[in-house]
């Protein structure tokens, strides 16, 4: 059957409970056994079928007892409450795995990981965010707060960078790592400190990240 056509781009950031160099991105278990966490991110350009999907901004918590590939996990979305109907319902349709290929996105491994998917959130997001300076501060209504920052060594002052290069990635070609802590008090909780942050401009489509 053929799929409805969506394309999605913009910059997004995220944080969850690992350590700087989280273990998921190199198919080890995570820092604290399990995974918990949120990204957000504003389509500056995007689309699905004739919907046009420009200017909205989303955002994902989600959490899972162990590794993500065991399963068992749980997700809520938020998208703005600024999209309009058939905005929300072609995003709910992206951001869960819809119209995509099997294993293509991160989204559709999300969902394939968590029976639980909570109502979705609609709520005003307020993102500012430098991939580039890897800093970021986002506010989603009174359910979320997040804030980011360079790396800065323990042996002095000063930024360190560094970056993840994944040339067949399903999240991101290259992503910036930071530092990052996040409250959320949705369905899904979260109290994460000085813990994994990451930086990416992201492009999505049917099948995959689009290089």
């Amino acid at each position: 059957m053929a799929r409805i056509d969506w394309y999605i781009e913009g910059p997004a950031y995220g944080n969850c409970n690992c350590g700087y160099a989280c273990p998921c991105q190199f198919e080890e278990d995570p820092t604290q056994g399990n995974c918990r966490g949120f990204e957000v991110m504003e389509i500056t350009d995007g689309h699905f079928g004739k919907v046009d999907l420009t200017g909205v901004k989303v955002a994902i918590l989600y959490a899972w007892p162990g590794p993500i590939y065991k399963g068992e996990g749980e997700m809520q979305l938020i998208i703005d409450e600024s999209a309009s109907v058939d905005q929300r319902k072609a995003l709910e349709t992206v951001l869960t795995g819809g119209e995509t290929d099997e294993e293509a996105t991160h989204w559709w491994v999300f969902r394939a990981m968590s029976p639980t998917l909570h109502d979705t959130i609609y709520a005003p997001i307020g993102m500012d965010i430098d991939i580039e300076a890897r800093t970021a501060k986002v506010s989603i209504g009174n359910v979320l707060s997040s804030e980011g920052r360079p790396i800065k060594p323990p042996h002095g002052d000063g930024a360190h960078r560094v970056r993840i290069d994944m040339p067949n990635g399903i999240e991101f070609s290259i992503a910036e790592i930071g530092s990052a802590s996040t409250t959320a008090s949705a369905a899904i909780k979260l109290d994460l400190k000085d813990s994994y942050g990451q930086w990416h401009f992201m492009k999505h489509g049917p099948s995959g990240v689009v290089h």
